[in-house]
């Protein structure tokens, strides 16, 4: 069993900044794939954002690319999702998805609001 806790979501205004971050219960070595999704208004199904392999390199939604980052970081086990520029289109709940022993797991999701 996984568990995922996220943090750093707020209230933010067009052109700032925010970095969200997913606490993992479990070494993150034993992770064989890290990923943020987020679900806007008004939408059922969550989107990718970013996502990383074990050992591999980040992917990003083409919405994101150039204005998000995803990182981890071992000693604190988090994986982290700096988030720049941030526009009103990414108003969305925020959730940490991590595969372990082919199961998915998921946080609770954490609110971004971009707004002036």
């Amino acid at each position: 069993q996984v568990q995922l806790v996220e943090s750093g979501g707020g209230l933010v205004q067009p052109g700032g900044s925010l970095r969200l971050s997913c606490t993992v219960s479990i070494n993150m070595f034993s992770l064989e794939y890290m990923g943020w999704y987020r679900r806007t208004p008004g939408k059922s199904a969550r989107e990718l954002v970013a996502s990383i392999f074990s050992g591999g390199q980040p992917n990003y939604a083409d919405s994101v690319k150039g204005r998000f980052t995803i990182s981890t970081d071992d000693r604190e086990n988090t994986i982290n999702l700096q988030m720049s520029n941030l526009k009103p289109e990414d108003t969305a709940v925020y959730y940490c998805n991590v595969l372990y022993r082919r199961t998915n797991y998921w946080g609770q999701g954490t609110l971004v609001s971009v707004s002036p």
